[in-house]
């Protein structure tokens, strides 16, 4: 690996977290795309690691997908500041921007490409942000899969399966949409700490007719417990990532006349909605991450987010990179 050049350079390569196969990763020194026009060069100073999707990645159990293979950059949370800016990017050098990922590694796969100390894209894809928000910004995309998953829905969660920082979120972007508190299911007596202004709580057999089920735990096997739980009529939403088929036994949700609805990623109108609820004080992204470690120790910051139960989320801060 050549050694790390400033960050001030010319040069257009980036030193990036590099899956070569399934739990091999490394740090290598990639050349970049040139920018055009359209695009900025952004310089990220934090990055965040997914427990849900890059688990998968890490382990090699993510399911087909778009774009999927290896070598490959991860990360699709990243916050850093413009570096240049194209002359039809509408935005300036200096900008405070979140970036939800990149593809400029030429034959190195950008799924999702924002897990690098430098990326090259289109001016569209970043969000400008405030600059107090600072490391806290990588959680924008979290809360914007949160946020869209309530609006596309006609009812609000009553009851939320998982603490993690996506049902975190869900709980305080239901509450600040103006919506009743939710119920949070957490079997990890670890990770029930931390509400602010609703209830956590282990799943419990009297807790039933839910209008609105949503499930970010990403365990395959739960629908037949969570239909179990609905009122007639009721909605299951399957908010988090699932490596395994789903199925369900259908007698209990025909009589209940249950409908299951799939929450897919976040849309640009969603990311619109989330920062205007950060902006105006009604969602704050305060207490979510737990963890930090330098870009250089990535090896060690991956198997942290993957292993420990305390950890909520992990940055990189490639800062010094």
């Amino acid at each position: 690996m050549s050694p790390p050049r400033s960050r001030g350079s010319s040069y257009m390569d980036a030193l990036a977290v590099v899956l070569e196969k399934p739990e091999h990763l490394v740090l290598s020194r990639l050349s970049l795309a040139a920018a055009g026009d359209d695009d900025v060069v952004v310089d990220i100073d934090w990055s965040g690691v997914s427990t849900g999707t890059e688990r998968l990645l890490w382990s090699g159990r993510m399911p087909p997908f778009p774009g999927l293979g290896y070598p490959l950059v991860p990360g699709y949370e990243s916050v850093g500041r413009v570096h240049s800016a194209g002359s039809a990017s509408g935005l300036r050098v200096g900008n405070r921007v979140f970036v939800p990922g990149a593809q400029c590694y030429g034959n190195i796969r950008g799924l999702f490409g924002g897990a690098a100390s430098r990326v090259v894209v289109p001016a569209h894809r970043v969000v400008p942000i405030d600059e107090a928000l600072g490391e806290r910004g990588v959680l924008i995309a979290l809360a914007a899969t949160a946020y869209h998953a309530i609006i596309a829905g006609a009812v609000s969660p009553d009851l939320i399966v998982g603490h993690g920082v996506l049902g975190r979120l869900l709980a305080r972007v239901a509450i600040a949409l103006g919506n009743t508190p939710p119920i949070v299911w957490e079997l990890n007596d670890q990770r029930r700490a931390g509400a602010t202004g609703y209830e956590v709580v282990a799943p419990n057999d009297a807790h039933k007719g839910f209008r609105a089920i949503y499930d970010v735990s990403g365990d395959s096997k739960l629908l037949d417990t969570l239909i179990g739980r609905l009122s007639a009529c009721g909605e299951v939403v399957l908010a988090g990532f699932y490596s395994e088929p789903l199925s369900f036994a259908f007698p209990p949700a025909f009589m209940k006349e249950a409908r299951i609805r799939v929450a897919a990623e976040w849309r640009p109108e969603d990311i619109q909605g989330v920062t205007r609820l950060i902006e105006t004080g009604r969602l704050s992204l305060d207490g979510l991450i737990t963890h930090r470690m330098a870009a250089e120790d990535a090896g060690a910051a991956y198997r942290t987010a993957f292993n420990d139960p305390t950890c909520l989320k992990m940055i990189l801060d490639w800062r010094a990179s």
